[in-house]
């Protein structure tokens, strides 16, 4: 690659001018010389050097002019903090929610959380019904649906409060349906709103057991509702140009992809505050554990297990469905890389000795015979050490985020392997040098946001609280909400349809199978059965 490239041909006759006359001075010109190439080659070394093989494709556009089309009424299934976020996605939001981010902007001029929902795209939906097993959700549900500070035109009206869910699902006026309940409600919830005719939006992990993927998957064929699994990762900007590099073959042969979740809370590890007003009276604790395995009564350990739900088996798959789903659907979305042949894990609950039996430090491995491939997935919640995601190929690796120097929030870099073949004549004559990246990709706007909290920088440089479009922030729940909302309305398929889903779901399950059983389980594609 000539150094010269881009360059207008006056730039370089001056540059060639000025090296001759620098040469002509004995010992000052020489060293000047000498020194105008270093700064050149260092400056080349430390540029994107891919750009000029990395074909561009540039982000959708935010607006699509939904104003115009069919409007579409929508319903919650459990209003919890990911509930929330999911329906703030859809332009609802509680006023105690837009008062209190309008006044943090007021406060610091880099928390920009009221502009990034401000200037959502009305989606041309409406908020009409709401299920939540505690009262006090259930209401906060309700003043969203009215809440006239949002994106667009006033609300149409308060939504209606259904006790069950069954109820909610019989009214007709409701198109589509949120689903955002612990998992193991998951499918039954989302099979009865595919056979009730609701398009319908479900929070990962798809479910709580292997055995109910598969009919949620077979549900949904047979029905043929818009179905979209909840990883907003799926719009990441940064992820749709790591595609494009990897699909072009720059890494080379990839044979080893390297997965990790690190954080160091009590947040971080679902140990989630107890609301004071959560009792007998304002929690239907009955229709919560209906699904699990094991029944409690109700009481403290009640109270513990519905608002730290993650925490147990009974209602979840701990790391597994909430943090291995979304990096391994991330790296789905760049690779294509399906259901493995072979899942692997170990780990233990090593830090947090409050109870809990889903582990805390979990590892698992993923193998793709067919694809030369391994995927390894490490998980430790008693340490924020950064690590990112790796993708290692034979001539150069990618780094996605979270690592120290040289990265960017949600971004990712490059770097040649000092024994590429691709790479060979460049390496040679030092025009790559393999300690400084050869392409970096750090997306958007070059503003500083006001992320302070270790949770917030966590779900930041993983990509999942804001993307950029067009130079523009945006929040990748709102983009996922409307990917669903715009694929029901043209009868396309979302960007995490019933397939990847199925590959999600499928893929952790082995995993999780492997902990239980302590050994290698194996997918048996023809029958579909883990073995």
């Amino acid at each position: 690659m000539s150094d010269k490239s881009n360059q207008p041909a006056e730039n370089n006759m001056d540059r060639r001018d000025l090296l001759k006359g620098l040469a002509t001075v004995p010992v000052f010109g020489l060293f000047l010389v000498n020194l105008w190439r270093k700064i050149r080659r260092d400056t080349l070394m430390k540029s994107n050097l891919l750009s000029d093989l990395v074909q561009e494709k540039s982000a959708p556009a935010v607006i699509s002019g939904l104003s115009d089309s069919r409007h579409l009424n929508i319903g919650i299934i459990g209003y919890g903090g990911r509930g929330s976020h999911l329906v703030r996605g859809a332009g609802f939001a509680t006023k105690g929610w837009t008062d209190t981010v309008a006044e943090n902007a007021r406060k610091n001029k880099l928390d920009k959380g009221f502009a990034t929902f401000m200037s959502q795209e009305d989606l041309n939906c409406s908020l009409v019904g709401v299920c939540d097993l505690f009262d006090v959700r259930a209401n906060q549900a309700i003043d969203a649906s009215q809440n006239e500070t949002r994106p667009g035109g006033k609300p149409q009206g308060a939504a209606t409060r259904y006790r069950h869910y069954t109820d909610l699902l019989a009214d007709d006026k409701i198109d589509a349906v949120i689903v955002a309940t612990p998992d193991h409600w998951h499918s039954r919830i989302t099979i009865a709103a595919a056979k009730a005719g609701k398009h319908v939006y479900c929070e990962k992990g798809l479910t709580r057991t292997f055995d109910e993927a598969v009919n949620v998957y077979d549900t949904v064929k047979e029905t043929g509702i818009t179905f979209q699994l909840g990883h907003q990762n799926r719009q990441v900007e940064a992820n749709e140009k790591a595609k494009q590099i990897i699909k072009q073959g720059l890494l080379g042969p990839i044979n080893l992809v390297e997965i990790a979740t690190n954080r160091n809370s009590p947040w971080g590890a679902w140990v989630w505050g107890i609301h004071p007003e959560g009792n007998a009276k304002t929690i239907d604790w009955d229709t919560f554990q209906e699904p699990s395995p094991n029944k409690i009564p109700f009481g403290e350990e009640a109270l513990k297990r519905f608002f730290r739900w993650r925490m147990w088996f009974d209602y979840g798959t701990g790391l597994s469905g909430d943090l291995l789903s979304h990096d391994f659907d991330a790296i789905n979305q760049m690779m294509d890389i399906g259901i493995p042949k072979y899942a692997s894990s170990t780990g233990g609950i090593y830090f947090y000795k409050d109870g809990r039996d889903v582990p805390d430090v979990w590892n698992a491995t993923f193998e793709y015979p067919d694809k030369d491939l391994t995927l390894l997935y490490s998980a430790t919640l008693s340490s924020n050490s950064p690590r990112g995601n790796k993708i290692m190929g034979h001539d150069a690796t990618m780094q996605m985020g979270g690592q120290s120097g040289g990265g960017s929030v949600h971004g990712f870099i490059v770097t040649a392997d000092s024994e590429s073949t691709q790479y060979k004549d460049r390496l040679e004559s030092g025009v790559i040098n393999p300690k400084y990246p050869i392409y970096t990709y750090s997306p958007g706007s070059k503003q500083i946001d006001g992320v302070t909290s270790a949770t917030s920088r966590y779900f930041a440089n993983k990509g999942l609280l804001y993307t950029y479009r067009e130079g523009k922030r945006v929040d990748p729940t709102h983009l996922h909400i409307k990917d669903w909302l715009d694929s029901i309305r043209n009868g396309s398929q979302p960007r995490c349809n019933i397939e990847v889903a199925f590959h999600e779901a499928v893929a952790c399950h082995m995993a999780t199978e492997s902990y239980f059983q302590g050994r290698r389980i194996e997918w048996d594609p023809v029958n579909r059965k883990l073995v």
